[in-house]
């Protein structure tokens, strides 16, 4: 059975309400007034894919053509750049199509949005890298995916890459005709519809997978719920000033990522309200450990030793408890070091007060924190080298076995 009639089959489960977009009993339930287009089918992003890039990229990986088409890329990187003229005539059409911003893109927003990374990456490099990264290992499709793939072999270069993409969103021009998002997240979606043609092949992601084709749209959802939804609730935690223009912008670039990355404009949530309560259907019901994401945890906790952070591994463990929970921290099975706990908890708020001018005062650890927070993100940033970043490429097969 091909792809489309899989997805047939799927459909008819969906429209029979069998199985929801979190992969257990239920219907999908937000609705798409809450969304940027404010009307939809209310279809279930669970069956919906990406059908068009689908089945270039199953062509090209059969045919063999993902390597030339990779080495062609290569120099496509700033948003106004010209397409490499020497990629498949359809691949050519594909992206003429979509690399561009959707015409409800609001520049003013975006270059907010890019002003506010600037102003709190302090805190972003924190809760992306330690929290949206480390709480991808406790989201089981994507823990399973990740390792299954390509990528899970050599996580150093994974974590780099997701790591660009994120990068690439932040920057003050990103989404501008000098920037690299919007090539950035085009060659994200095609290495994402590589994924879905080759994870099924693998006998080790199809034992025990809940669904028959990954990284649907409500996948990428919950993602973003991982990322934006979860950063924006945790700035507001810790009372990082984040006037609500700041936040609308601050959503406003997710939402033109999610556009670029392929999920339907009924799905992206468009006020914070709605995508609070989509994270609440898609996201917070399927946190759980798996196999697969506990050994991925380790690898990238283990990627900071290789970059000296000035803090122990009990002080790494802590932090990852800190901004996620006890709980996650448990699953994971980071062992606990009491003293860096009570640092952390104590010392982290003060260094936000100090750092946003609300004290005066600069806690003790105030430079520990600030050298941490620095290496922290040279961890992530192509392998520790400053300055650049890693290029995102087609994978050609699964995992080694």
């Amino acid at each position: 059975m091909d792809n489309l009639s899989r997805r047939r089959v799927l459909s008819l489960g969906a429209a029979l309400g069998l199985v929801s977009a979190t992969g257990t009993t239920g219907a999908w339930a937000w609705s798409p007034a809450g969304s940027v287009a404010g009307s939809g089918t209310g279809t279930d992003p669970e069956y919906v894919w990406d059908d068009e890039v689908d089945r270039l990229l199953a062509s090209l990986i059969d045919s063999g053509g993902v390597p030339a088409v990779n080495s062609a890329m290569a120099s496509w990187v700033n948003n106004d750049d010209p397409l490499p003229s020497n990629l498949p005539a359809d691949l050519t059409a594909y992206l003429q199509k979509v690399n561009r911003l959707p015409s409800w893109a609001d520049p003013a927003k975006l270059a907010r949005a890019a002003d506010f990374n600037r102003r709190k990456d302090t805190y972003l490099f924190v809760l992306y890298g330690l929290g949206s990264g480390i709480m991808s290992t406790v989201i089981p499709r994507e823990a399973r995916s990740v390792y299954w793939s390509a990528g899970g072999a050599d996580m150093k270069d994974r974590a780099a890459k997701t790591f660009t993409f994120g990068y690439d969103l932040a920057q003050l021009k990103g989404f501008e005709p000098t920037g690299q998002f919007i090539v950035t997240a085009n060659k994200t979606r095609l290495v994402h519809a590589g994924v879905r043609h080759l994870l099924p092949r693998s006998p080790h992601w199809s034992t025990g997978a809940d669904q028959r084709i990954p990284i649907s749209n409500a996948d990428i959802l919950v993602t973003f719920h991982s990322l934006g939804t979860y950063v924006r609730r945790k700035l507001l935690d810790w009372k990082v000033p984040f006037s609500a223009a700041d936040q609308d912008a601050f959503l406003h670039s997710w939402q033109v990522a999610l556009h670029l990355l392929g999920v339907q404009d009924q799905y992206i949530p468009g006020t914070w309200a709605d995508a609070e309560a989509q994270s609440g259907q898609v996201l917070t019901p399927i946190l759980s450990p798996t196999t697969e994401g506990i050994e991925l945890a380790e690898d990238l906790l283990g990627l900071t030793a290789q970059v000296d952070l000035g803090v122990t591994r009990g002080f790494l463990n802590e932090f990852v408890r800190y901004v996620l929970s006890d709980e996650i921290g448990d699953w994971l099975g980071l062992k606990r070091d009491y003293a860096s706990a009570a640092l952390i908890r104590t010392v982290w708020p003060a260094f936000i007060l100090f750092r946003e001018g609300l004290s005066p005062v600069a806690p003790a650890a105030f430079y520990v924190f600030d050298q941490f927070v620095r290496a922290l993100a040279m961890a992530f940033l192509n392998n520790g080298a400053s300055g650049t970043t890693t290029p995102i490429v087609i994978p050609t097969g699964n995992r080694p076995s």
